[in-house]
This record gives structure tokens, sequence and C-alpha cells, in this order.
């Protein structure tokens, strides 16, 4: 009814320019041209000084369009709606809701996506404390992924820590924790049994440590000999190692170091690269 007495109102003796005609129907003037270019909806007389205007026929026209272009039918659609006579307006608008209804499906998967991905680069690991520990181990600290955060949380290796662990579920963690348990152990008994640094065997563990650790990001060689370095003088690392044996840190550094050495790369200047 409001559309109807403005419409009235704006009405001359002629009809409805394009710009007043685009202002009351709620459209722009360029959305009228181009609905006039693919002779969806056109203005039907001329004036005497050969102005074009729409009548009160066309204005309801474009009424009806807009009010299926609002609820979300393209122009295609919209055209069948209003022209063909075989096409059936609700049968079209339960098609289009059955499409929107998709669409929204959609939008929350990416919802659900979107916050695992957020809480990942915030949280780290997407578990709780109980069930870190039951794949990590008791002696596992909770809070070391948040300590971890706040000393490496604005590099790439993060990001890639973080996007990663979005969809890991607690199965593929348990994997991961059990194959570096396993690592942990077979480097302590490399060591017990005297496997020397630049060995072959040696150089498998190494290399099996590098694609391990490449889980959770991109280690390139370099930053493994940082890794090795950190394991031997951070002082929670270095009594890891050596509380499942006396010496291993230095000599799981010693073996990375030489493995370097035979990639051409000298311990002592590598970095974090």
């Amino acid at each position: 009814m409001v559309f109807m007495v403005e419409r009235d109102a704006a009405l001359g003796r002629d009809g409805l320019t394009v710009g007043a005609a685009a202002e009351l129907v709620g459209v722009s003037v360029r959305t009228l041209h181009h609905w006039d270019e693919v002779a969806l909806a056109s203005p039907s007389v001329r004036t005497a000084a050969g102005y074009r205007q729409y009548t009160v026929e066309d204005l309801e026209r474009l009424q009806r369009i807009v009010a299926y272009r609002e609820a979300g039918l393209g122009l295609a659609a919209v055209r069948e709606v209003l022209d063909d006579a075989e096409t059936d307006a609700g049968t079209t608008l339960r098609r289009q809701r059955a499409q929107l209804a998709e669409q929204i499906d959609d939008l929350r998967r990416l919802d659900r996506r979107l916050e695992r991905m957020t809480d990942a680069h915030e949280r780290g690991i997407l578990l709780s404390d109980e069930d870190q520990k039951n794949i990590f181990g008791e002696d596992w600290d909770p809070r070391g992924p948040q300590n971890a955060r706040n000393l490496w949380g604005g590099t790439d290796q993060w990001a890639q820590f973080a996007e990663r662990s979005a969809h890991r579920t607690p199965e593929q963690w348990r994997v991961l924790s059990d194959a570096m348990s396993v690592l942990q152990r077979d480097l302590g008994d490399a060591m017990s049994a005297g496997v020397a640094p630049g060995s072959a065997d040696a150089e498998a563990l190494v290399e099996r440590h590098r694609e391990l650790f490449s889980n959770f990001f991109t280690l390139t060689r370099e930053m493994q000999v940082c890794l090795g370095q950190m394991f031997e003088a951070d002082p929670g690392f270095a009594a890891h190692y050596d509380g499942i044996r006396h010496g291993l840190a230095s000599w799981f550094r010693q073996i990375i170091d030489e493995s370097a050495r035979m990639h051409g790369i000298d311990p002592d200047t590598a970095v974090w690269r």
C-alpha cells in the first residue's frame, strides 16, 4: 500500500523518469539501465521531448522484480516467473530455498573450520589437558603449547603448526606421539650401542627425526641443527633426553651436527631458516 501511494504521488501525467523510478523501487539507476539492456524491464512510453518513462504497469513489474531479487532469485529465474506461463512461482521459490539451505550448511561447515583454525593459532593443540596427558604421557605439561606460542607465535613455523593441528584428530596425535617415543628410545639404544656420529646408522636416525618433526612444520637441516643445540642447552629439553639415557642430549646434538656437515652445512653458523 505504501508503495502504491508513493507511486501514484510520484507519477506525472506521462510517467516516471529512470531516476525517479529507481528511487521509488529502491534500486540504482545503473540497475534499471541493466534490466533495460537485458530486456527484463524497460520504460514503455516516450515523452514528446523524447524521454523514456515508466508507466504504472512498468513500476509494478519493477516492484515484482525487486521482490524476487530480494528473495535471492537470479535474473533468469525472475524472468521465468514473470514471463513463462508454465513456471510456477512456488516451485521456483522452493527450489531457491533448497539451494539456500545447502549454502547455509556450507557456511556452517566453514564457520566450524574457521573456529578450529582460530583456536589452533591461539592454543596450538586442540586437546583438553586430560587428553594431552593421556596421549603424550603423564610427564607432559599442557602449558607447553601456550609457552611455545608465546615464544614463536609470530613465526611461519607456528602458523604451519597451527594449520596442521587444526585438522589433526586425537588418534593422529597419538600416532605421532608414539612414533616420537619410539625414535627417542632408538636414539638411546644407538648411543648405548656406540653408534658413531656420521655413521650410516646415525644418519638414518637424524633423517627419521627430521621427517617425523616435519609433521608439525617443515624442518630444514639448518633448523634441525638449531633444534639440536636447543635440546642440549635448554635445561628442560636436556633433562628430558638425559632422562631417556644419560648424555643423550649431547649425543643427539652431535649426530645432527655431523649430518649437517655431510650436507655442506656448518653447524657453528647455522641459523633458523
